[in-house]
């Protein structure tokens, strides 16, 4: 369900691509990469998982090289970013099933993406989009809460948020306004004391409108 017009919809998407990038924070440069920041971003900011990644990937940055890990030394590297048992042990068993059933290659598509331990739609849609260019749009905390808030959808759960999201933005631009979504949430619509004030597309937000 859907609150804003579709003309508004455009609108906003181009009024956030003037402000914010359409490329993750996450810093990586393969998608074994990508993958792995992703799975450490859960429950854990951009900036802290970079400053694990930095260290990790100089040195383990296939998933043959990650293989030669026992979880306890994968938790000594990735120990700061929370959650890391249940990480490592999904980063290791991710990366053992790459090697031996994608021929140590991160699949390139959603179904397979997602029979990798720790990979739910949101990281699936995330690596799909990002490191092989596909349309999806992945729905964290952030895109759920702005996109609610704002009118982009009207919806009470993260799946029915992305369905209703690929209903309403064009799929062309999916992939980008997940970014957008993202940064917003971040910078200006935060869950407790939002900046409505400075926000760019404040003109078009549901809420503020209702004021």
């Amino acid at each position: 369900m859907t609150i804003v017009k579709k003309q508004n919809v455009k609108t906003i998407i181009e009024l956030l691509s003037g402000v914010f990038d359409d490329k993750p924070a996450l810093l990586f440069s393969s998608p074994y990469e990508l993958l792995i920041a992703v799975i450490l971003s859960a429950q854990c900011t951009d900036e802290r998982v970079n400053k694990i990644t930095r260290k990790l990937f100089a040195t383990y940055n296939t998933p043959e090289k990650m293989v030669t890990l026992t979880s306890e030394q994968l938790e000594k590297y990735i120990f700061s970013c929370g959650l890391y048992k249940s990480k490592a042990s999904h980063i290791l068993s991710a990366s053992k099933d790459i090697i031996e059933k994608y021929n140590g290659q991160v699949p390139n598509n959603l179904e397979d993406l997602r029979t990798l331990a720790g990979v739910g739609r949101k990281t699936a849609n995330v690596v799909y989009s990002v490191a092989f260019k596909g349309d999806a749009i992945a729905v964290d905390t952030h895109v759920f809460r702005v996109s609610n808030r704002i009118g982009l959808v009207k919806e009470t759960n993260v799946l029915n948020t992305e369905k209703a999201l690929m209903k309403t933005i064009d799929k062309k631009d999916w992939s980008r306004s997940h970014h957008y979504l993202i940064y917003l949430g971040r910078s200006f619509c935060k869950a407790q004391n939002p900046n409505c004030e400075n926000c760019p597309i404040k003109e078009y937000c549901e809420k503020n409108i209702k004021r």
